[in-house]
């Protein structure tokens, strides 16, 4: 079974005759296959891939002919646009749908000669933190089959962490990288809004979606981030400013200026473990030459309030798309008119959770509740944003808990939307504010699960943000 350690190390053993593009993905296979269990793959493109790996062996003799992901093997969630292939959302209202072309950052893999393995399993529409809403079932934690591997990326999260794939793609609108990462002891990032496209990518919220990336190490994640981030003439959104090499610049043994916000490790849902492990590591932070301070941050408990009025009054509008005209599912009962069948087939087509948040996102913007709910949220978001500006101009990073808890059992929180919603309540912050941020697998509590930290940089600072997690997952 081929073992995985980095993109680098692969490439070397590639080079040298020892590995074969269609030895790794073989392997790969198998792997998926013995780990059918775990539900993470919704679809796995097992001849296409070993067809692609036999093209890519060709070019052996030509090692200057090689991409920069020359046989990497990557899972992509679905919610990805990959041409000719299903793209769902994990969502019956898209059944049967095919991608008409691809995504971006997809189109951008694959010229760089990645593997695209398959499909992986989220929360439907990206719409939940414990991948327990998928009209495909729930996703298993490796860790722990028992508890939740989070979400709504959770199968993008245990294709890496089961060694499924080398990397995974995964999409962020409010920690659905970050927080299943942690829950899962892997790496998870989302860069700043704009430094990836989200042209192909299904909307949840737009003005929040970012596409993200897990792997194991920093070096592959900023391999890979190098490849699909940039300019995209697709959307508007896009950053056009240069992409650095952000592998190169790793290991650079720089000191950084970090800051914390009190309030966010003296919030009563942190779990005592991770507020002791979080402190006890700044410490060491500061004995190894990196500043550390407190800086106030009086917003807390208005982060999640605004984060889902915002993000579901943009659901409301993006999901009003699915209406069983156009394309994917339509309902097969008998309808009179035009409207009955909107409401059957969107009744019959959206899971619980989805249907709820778009409730929630019209609710909000309809007459007599716009101003008293969504201006106010998009006010509150302003105030975060210059808040957040501000901290940047004293300091390079800023440092948090990437969730309350370790991952938590199934069932345990899914009756309960407002505790499940607070559970983001560390990691929609920098969606809110736009900024970038990673979950690093530092600890391990006693539970036996995982948990990690939580390091954000400004928009387009990424490289900081990778420079440090380099040094600070260094045995």
């Amino acid at each position: 079974m081929y073992v995985h350690h980095s993109i680098p190390e692969l490439r070397r053993k590639l080079l040298c005759g020892e590995l074969s593009c269609k030895d790794i993905t073989s392997s790969y296979l198998d792997q998926i296959a013995s780990k059918h269990h775990l539900n993470a793959f919704i679809e796995v493109f097992e001849e296409e891939a070993l067809e692609r790996a036999k093209i890519l062996d060709q070019k052996n003799n030509d090692p200057n002919s090689w991409g920069k992901l020359y046989g990497v093997v990557i899972g992509i969630k679905d919610v990805l646009c990959y041409n000719n292939h299903h793209v769902g959302a994990a969502s019956g209202i898209l059944k049967g749908y095919t991608a008409i072309y691809n995504a971006t950052a997809i189109q951008r893999l694959l010229d760089e000669d990645a593997i695209i393995i398959g499909n992986l399993n989220c929360d439907e529409f990206a719409m939940g933190s414990s991948n327990e809403n998928s009209v495909h079932g729930r996703v298993l934690n490796v860790q722990d089959e028992s508890r939740v591997p989070g979400g709504s990326s959770g199968g993008s999260a245990v294709a890496v962490q089961a060694n499924m794939c080398m990397v995974s793609l995964g999409s962020d609108t409010g920690g659905s990288v970050r927080q299943p990462a942690d829950f899962c002891g892997i790496v998870g990032m989302k860069p700043g809004y704009g430094r990836i496209s989200r042209y192909g990518l299904l909307a949840y919220a737009s003005s929040f979606d970012q596409i993200g990336i897990f792997s194991k190490n920093i070096e592959d994640l900023s391999i890979v981030l190098s490849v699909i981030a940039g300019q995209d003439e697709f959307d508007s959104t896009c950053s056009d400013a240069p992409v650095p090499d952000y592998a190169a610049q790793l290991n650079t043994a720089r000191q950084y200026r970090l800051a914390y916000f009190p309030q966010s490790l003296e919030h009563p849902s942190l779990d005592p473990e991770i507020r002791k492990s979080i402190i006890d590591w700044m410490e060491m932070l500061k004995k190894n030459g990196h500043t550390v301070e407190p800086v106030d941050f009086n917003y807390l408990d208005h982060i999640v309030p605004a984060y889902y009025v915002l993000t579901t009054a943009e659901a409301s509008s993006n999901l009003s798309r699915y209406d069983g005209i156009k394309f994917g599912y339509r309902t097969s009962n008998q309808t009179n008119n035009l409207n009955e069948l909107y409401k059957k087939t969107r009744s019959e087509g959206f899971g619980k959770e989805v249907k709820r948040r778009i409730m929630l996102g019209t609710f909000v913007l309809s007459t007599g509740y716009y101003d008293a709910y969504y201006a106010k949220a998009q006010q509150v978001r302003r105030l975060i944003a210059e808040k957040t500006n501000a901290v940047f101009a004293e300091y390079d990073l800023i440092l948090m808990p990437t969730t309350p808890s370790t991952a938590f059992r199934f069932g345990e929180k899914s009756n309960d939307a407002v505790e499940m919603f607070l559970g983001d309540l560390y990691t929609v912050y920098a969606n809110l504010a736009g900024i970038a941020g990673i979950s690093l697998p530092l600890f391990k509590h006693s539970n036996g699960m995982p948990f990690g930290v939580q390091v954000m940089s400004d928009r387009l600072q990424e490289n900081k943000l990778l420079d440090f997690s380099s040094g600070a997952l260094k045995p």
